[in-house]
């Protein structure tokens, strides 16, 4: 169950467990990073360059440089454990058969894992090389 306070000591005591509590702290750490990184990544792609000058070229020299890979990793990470947890106390407020709601939450967990495993692997095995010179 979802805690539903803004008090660091209000949601310690209404944790069941404390990795629910590690949770709520989690949301509230990665939504006022995930906004920085949001805006460095729009600052960075549509403000310091023409959003016209963006084709494979920009990406694979951008992609060369390790600081940019680590910079989007940590942001689909932190979007995507973010997004799933926020996902995890949708489901668990509104589906009650413990069955469904294991089935639903595991589906969620795999389909996450898939797509931050591809995105990792993309980003760090993918040869990114200019094709215009």
């Amino acid at each position: 169950m979802a805690i539903k306070t803004r008090n660091f000591n209000e949601a310690r005591q209404q944790a069941s467990t404390n990795i629910e509590l590690i949770w709520w702290v989690f949301m509230r750490v990665s939504g006022v990073l995930l906004v920085f990184l949001v805006l460095g990544h729009i600052y960075m792609n549509n403000i310091l360059i023409s959003n016209t000058s963006i084709n494979y070229d920009y990406v694979a020299s951008r992609f060369s440089q390790p600081l940019f890979k680590v910079y989007d990793l940590v942001m689909l990470v932190l979007a995507m454990l973010h997004g799933t947890n926020g996902l995890r106390y949708i489901i668990d407020d509104y589906v009650h058969h413990d069955g469904w709601r294991n089935f639903i939450k595991f589906a969620l967990y795999f389909v996450v894992a898939v797509l931050i495993a591809t995105g990792t692997m993309l980003l760090f095995s993918f040869p990114f090389n200019k094709v215009g010179g």
